[in-house]
């Protein structure tokens, strides 16, 4: 019997501007599954990302996207988000006016899930505590003033209050001192409960310690050039990218 896909990459070619960025993308994503996507910079990682959210500054050239079984590749980034598609970005945007907890209500309230305040605020404060974030935080407006660190704390608590089936995190690790890659990693190990899936952008083990990963994906000038296991990851810190380089070149 063969797999159920939640997400299908087919032949993916996209573009920024007039440079062509991804070179034919495939990549099968099952329910519950973890995949990580590794490779140097300007590889194409985070334009896969954003092809996936259609982001409307990366143009897709060729190919589809199936989302749980329906063809996406013509949808709206809100209407992929309300579909269960969530990205954490390498730099958190600001919001002013808005607070956290209204920004992750209104999510909600979108989606049509409806619950008394009094029950929502003590699902926030819990996520909060999860993740080492002061309480005050949910009332200030989101990403203001906030550090690296609390922006992507913040991340990974819209994460779990809206429960996605698949979640993109786009190198959330960037620029996060040790403690704090683990409480990403705590949140990320709440959130994935078996039944939800993840993308994993990232250049280092750290966020992967307490997750195993179902198959590691290198990405190389726009394609996959090497897919395995968890060992992949080991032997990227270990050796850096040089390999996949001249992998890559032999098999042109």
């Amino acid at each position: 019997m063969e797999n159920k896909s939640l997400l299908k990459i087919e032949n993916v070619k996209a573009s920024v501007g007039e440079k062509q960025i991804l070179r034919g993308i495939n990549l099968d994503i099952g329910p519950g599954e973890v995949h990580v996507i590794m490779g140097p910079n300007g590889s194409g990682k985070s334009t896969l990302a954003n092809i996936i959210m259609a982001n409307p500054v990366y143009t897709l050239d060729e190919g589809k996207i199936i989302f749980d079984g329906e063809d996406i590749t013509d949808l709206s980034t809100d209407k992929r988000a309300l579909k269960g598609l969530f990205m954490s970005f390498q730099t958190p945007q600001e919001v002013a006016g808005i607070s956290v907890e209204n920004f992750i209500r209104q999510g909600r309230l979108a989606r049509g899930e409806k619950s008394s305040l009094i029950k929502f605020r003590k699902e926030v404060d819990g996520k909060m505590d999860l993740l080492q974030m002061k309480p005050e935080y949910k009332e200030r407006y989101l990403n203001v003033g906030f550090s690296g660190g609390e922006k992507k704390k913040t991340e990974i608590l819209q994460m779990l209050m809206l429960n996605p089936k698949l979640a993109i995190l786009d190198e959330t690790d960037s620029g996060l001192d040790v403690d704090a890659v683990r409480t990403v990693s705590k949140g990320l190990k709440e959130y994935l409960n078996g039944e939800n899936s993840a993308i994993i952008i990232t250049h280092h083990r750290e966020i992967l310690k307490e997750i195993q990963p179902d198959y590691v994906h290198v990405i190389y000038n726009g394609k996959i050039v090497v897919e395995g296991d968890d060992s992949l990851v080991d032997r990227i810190e270990v050796e850096g990218f040089n390999w996949v380089k001249e992998e890559a070149s032999a098999n042109e």
